[in-house]
């Protein structure tokens, strides 16, 4: 039998007690136990949300710890070099994040001093940091009166408020912030909005899931016109679908004879860059051309694999070549140690590639 149902949310003195149960169920029953929770340290958090962002917790964690570890503070990764971020970074994907946390930290220090903003408008001046990061960080160190509107929050507010415009469309989400703002607690109850905040965003991750979501234990079911309606999962509604394409692509797997790999950097844009890779081709006979005659015939083709990004699919066919050493097999790179690649940011793909060949019978 489903509860009865209040009227939808649609008065202050409706949105008051909302906003009260959310912040009641969060502090009783929501998350409290992970490493960036229970802190207003914005570094913390504004890491955080950065590797959050398409992630999953359990992945996000140890990567967490690493970058605490070697970078402690914003200053410390303002000063660090790009490729030992994104070695650090390596096989959490959309290195893009890394790329701009990286830049950011930098615009930290140069424009604020080391200090981070403690309002969310400055906050999404700096690369990286939309309007939802800056909001958590806004709302979670600083008390501000500012709402966020990750996944999980769309999905807990659409379910809740029976939103059924198109969020595919700009202005239906921007009228969705409007009304994400209105739910707020007041600003002068800075921990109540940190609390909610933070309520919201375990709500959607714990009870209110993209599917079979527990709604006997959502602490506004009674609320929610999703639940009334009958079908939850119809919620967020968002019709514009994602064009995915398909691209077939051969890497040089180029080895010497002391085991070193030949790598280079690839260009500022496109796909994985900045990381360093195997030299990427569109045919067998464009690598072979490429090698030259710094390759000992025969080379040899492995088994294609598929790697799946956001809107691709990248067939990839590694091939491996026996190169004389301190030869060069392509115009820009260098040989690379195991000890030095496993340094770097590489694309997972080759990583596990060369994990891979590492550990075969008869690897240097």
């Amino acid at each position: 039998m489903r509860p009865e149902v209040e009227q939808p949310i649609d008065s202050s003195a409706t949105n008051d007690r909302f906003h009260a149960r959310i912040v009641a169920w969060q502090r009783t029953h929501g998350r409290s136990q992970l490493p960036w929770q229970n802190t207003r340290d914005p570094y913390r958090v504004w890491l955080s949300e950065v590797m959050l962002q398409q992630t999953q917790v359990s992945t996000v964690l140890g990567y967490f710890e690493r970058f605490l570890d070697r970078f402690p503070t914003v200053g410390a990764l303002a000063a660090g070099s790009e490729d030992e971020v994104l070695g650090l970074w390596s096989g959490l994907g959309y290195y893009s994040r890394a790329r701009n946390m990286h830049r950011c930290a930098q615009e930290i220090v140069e424009r604020f001093g080391g200090e981070f903003p403690r309002t969310a408008a400055p906050l999404e001046t700096l690369p990286g940091i939309g309007r939802s990061t800056a909001a958590a960080i806004a709302a979670f160190c600083f008390g501000e009166r500012v709402a966020i509107l990750d996944g999980n929050v769309k999905r807990v507010l659409t379910r809740v408020l029976g939103w059924g415009a198109d969020l595919s469309q700009a202005k239906q989400v921007n009228a969705l912030w409007d009304r994400a703002t209105s739910l707020l607690p007041r600003a002068d109850d800075p921990a109540a909005i940190a609390s909610y905040t933070q309520g919201l965003m375990d709500l959607g991750a714990t009870i209110c899931l993209p599917r079979k979501p527990t709604c006997l234990l959502c602490p506004v079911n009674d609320a929610c016109v999703a639940l009334r309606e009958g079908d939850p999962e119809r919620f967020p509604v968002k019709t514009r679908k994602l064009k995915r394409s398909a691209q077939s692509l051969w890497l040089l797997h180029a080895r010497d004879g002391e085991g070193r790999v030949w790598l280079e950097k690839r260009p500022a844009t496109g796909i994985w860059a900045g990381l360093h890779a195997l030299p990427l081709f569109e045919s067998l006979d464009a690598l072979i051309a490429a090698a030259g005659e710094s390759t000992i015939r025969p080379i040899t083709e492995e088994p294609v694999f598929r790697h799946v990004l956001t809107h691709k699919d990248l067939h990839l066919h590694p091939v491996v070549a026996m190169c004389a050493t301190n030869s060069r097999p392509g115009e820009v790179g260098r040989w690379f140690t195991a000890a030095e690649w496993r340094k770097l940011g590489l694309p997972t793909p080759m990583r596990k590639l060369l994990e891979a060949a590492q550990g075969s019978p008869g690897a240097p």
